[in-house]
């Protein structure tokens, strides 16, 4: 079945002058597990009962994502191309798991690189995977530390004579692997599809130029209507290092752009204006009314910030000594929703939680602050920077602390 899966997305991929580098080709030498034709037989998600060899088979997170950036306002990386964001282990049901393992975190990738030789790979990185603030390293640092742990096929002990870090090198190197293979800037692009100040493009425009090439739906995120992040799905035969990745459907948050209107602004303001038919209209435009993503910047992941210090951890409560948690807000109704790991956000007998038990409430933005009704006050039965997890009111108490809630997109 797969097979029928793959042909169309090869037969394409000469429409897109990306990289040399094919995405189902062995990379030599690999250095992860190296999986048997029987380990690699069940494609991950796909299975329907327990797979034990979980060196060859990713799971949970066997919905894999490949995330990428268009930085145009402010604008960084090269200009005709998009940028790394990271590669993702998504469950198979739209929730996922996040710094799984502290003991393998790190702090510095570049040395890593260096020390296993990844030199040309570490060069590309410096070039392609950029941090809005100035930061790269860090930001390669965070994505391995909150996805790669949580990808069951970079275990140390799925490998020969595990060398420390030596996973870490592997997941760099097989993002970039997949980011070269697919070039967005090229394939819309081939669909006349360019950066503009003046076009707008259709939702269904931009979904078909990359459905020749990857087959599937892909997600794609805006920020006031505007084109900021692509993510595509996959599965995966066997391990995440050197396994097939095989095109699949989109599992979890769905795109938030909106259907018509779209922008697409350039970097730098230097790329063409473009006035194909299919999918642009010239001359100013705006994004029709009820179109456009409610309650922004809430869309998409990101964290809850509380301006107090720290943020909201997964089951609601203000935290300041840990992990922020991430969440992902969907357009709905004249709202959004929001969503952690724990499960769907809510206010419940005035206290914001969240849980598998939880009904979503209907949140909107004012200010860029999270609003409760008409206010964008919340109120909190104690203060985080004590340590304590704390629970937040959406109605006020005696001596109670005055929070607000702010939006950080990730």
């Amino acid at each position: 079945m797969h097979s029928k899966l793959l042909l169309p997305f090869l037969a394409t991929l000469s429409l897109v002058a990306a990289s040399p580098l094919n995405l189902f080709c062995q990379r030599t030498p690999v250095v992860g597990p190296t999986c048997s034709k029987e380990d690699s037989s069940q494609l991950s998600c796909h299975n329907t009962a327990p797979v034990n060899n979980l060196c060859c088979f990713n799971s949970p997170g066997g919905q894999i994502l490949l995330t990428q950036f268009w930085n145009a306002r402010p604008d960084y990386g090269p200009k005709e191309s998009w940028t790394i964001h990271g590669l993702w282990p998504d469950n198979c049901d739209g929730t996922w798991e996040e710094y799984c393992d502290k003991t393998r975190e790190t702090t510095d990738v570049t040395a890593v690189m260096k020390k296993f030789g990844k030199t040309e790979t570490l060069d590309y990185m410096n070039m392609y995977w950029k941090s809005n603030n100035n930061n790269d390293d860090g930001f390669w640092q965070h994505e391995w530390n909150k996805h790669g742990t949580c990808m069951s096929t970079y275990e140390p002990t799925c490998y020969t004579n595990y060398q420390k870090d030596q996973a870490i090198a592997d997941y760099m190197d097989k993002t970039v692997e997949l980011f070269k293979g697919l070039d967005t800037y090229k394939i819309l692009a081939s669909a006349g599809i360019l950066p503009s100040e003046t076009a707008t493009y259709t939702l269904e425009a931009l979904q078909a130029a990359i459905k020749r090439i990857h087959n599937q739906d892909v997600v794609f995120n805006c920020r006031s209507g505007s084109l900021t992040e692509v993510w595509y799905h996959f599965n995966v035969y066997g391990s995440a290092q050197s396994g097939k990745y095989v095109p699949a459907p989109v599992v979890g948050s769905p795109s938030n752009c909106p259907k018509t209107g779209i922008k697409y602004y350039p970097k730098g303001g230097s790329a063409t204006t473009t006035t194909t038919k299919a999918s642009t209209t010239t001359g100013p435009t705006s994004t029709p009314t009820g179109t456009s993503t409610p309650g922004e910047p809430f869309s998409g992941r990101g964290y809850l910030n509380v301006d107090k210090g720290g943020c909201l951890i997964s089951a609601g409560k203000w935290y300041t000594k840990g992990t922020c948690a991430t969440y992902t807000a969907t357009a709905s109704e004249s709202g959004f929703t929001l969503k952690s790991s724990k499960g769907s956000c809510g206010i419940v007998s005035n206290e914001f939680k969240c849980g598998t038990d939880v009904t979503s409430t209907v949140f909107t933005a004012s200010g860029g602050k999270l609003a409760n009704g008409n206010s964008t006050n919340y109120y909190a039965a104690g203060d985080a920077n004590d340590g304590s997890q704390v629970s937040v009111f959406t109605s006020s108490g005696s001596g109670q602390t005055v929070l607000s809630i702010t939006w950080q997109a990730l």
